[in-house]
């Protein structure tokens, strides 16, 4: 059922991102408590894992149920799509090391949740990522601060435990005259009370322990893209815009099932 259908954000919140189950037209999300998937047959499969055709491969890479998680979630905050983490600090740590490595900068707001802040300055600094803290009162103190080796501005759109509100149009701005992207925890209001990629943020993470599970119960994370940032437009994100060498795997895979073939016709050559 398609997000576009719905226009109110409680509707969203119950509908949003579910198919009825093929199978047993299940009305609730059936639960798929497995690891891995049949495949129709070994093309299915090759497409599959060759990023061909997309569907069910591992859990750890995608699953059925989780998959409408992050479904709902990306229509409730406006974006394109989600993925869902383990923990918020999960999704805070792949937003970022999604774009930045060894030799990089972050520069982000100093008012933050205490594990982020840990995350920020003990962490990623042993992994070669340089955080720069500013008062996120100012703008200019993120313009002030960054750099040609900075990849991303980084707030909570409300400060946790300080209860700051960012002014996220203008720091927005401020990150795309640099061309890069802002991502923003945006735990505290939750989507029902803010929609962050609305007023010019790029990347939304969300600690799903808090209001979006809502009781208690249960970690867990969510990573919400805008689809809007242009990744292409600088050379600073070579990860996200150029050829990975891991599917030089796949492509020497793919020319091994017609090796005999080949090796058949140059033979038949030599003969003739």
């Amino acid at each position: 059922m398609s997000s576009d259908q719905f226009v109110n954000l409680e509707t969203l919140a119950i509908h949003a991102g579910q198919e009825l189950d093929p199978t047993t037209l299940s009305r609730a999300v059936p639960l798929y408590q497995t690891t891995s998937y049949g495949f129709k047959d070994t093309k299915h499969a090759a497409n599959l894992f060759s990023l061909k055709e997309f569907g069910n491969i591992y859990t750890r890479l995608m699953n059925p149920t989780t998959d409408v998680f992050e479904k709902r979630v990306a229509a409730l905050e406006g974006g394109a799509a989600a993925l869902a983490t383990a923990s918020g600090q999960a999704a805070i740590t792949y937003s970022i090391l999604n774009i930045a490595e060894a030799g990089d900068e972050i520069v982000a707001a100093s008012s933050l949740y205490g594990g982020t802040y840990n995350l920020f300055s003990t962490t990623l600094p042993k992994l070669g990522i340089n955080v720069k803290f500013v008062n996120p009162e100012d703008p200019n103190n993120f313009t002030e601060a960054i750099t040609e080796k900075t990849k991303a501005i980084y707030a909570e759109t409300i400060g946790n435990p300080k209860g700051d509100i960012l002014d996220i149009e203008a720091v927005a701005q401020v990150a795309h005259d640099h061309q890069i992207p802002l991502i923003v925890d945006n735990t505290f209001p939750s989507p029902y009370l803010l929609q962050p990629l609305k007023h010019g943020a790029d990347i939304v993470v969300h600690s799903a322990t808090k209001f979006i599970g809502g009781h208690g119960t249960s970690i867990g994370g969510v990573i919400v893209d805008s689809g809007k940032f242009d990744w292409s437009s600088t050379s600073k994100y070579p990860g996200l815009t150029t050829p990975d060498p891991s599917y030089h795997g796949v492509v020497y895979t793919e020319r091994l099932g017609q090796l005999h073939i080949l090796l058949r016709q140059e033979s038949s050559y030599y003969e003739i």
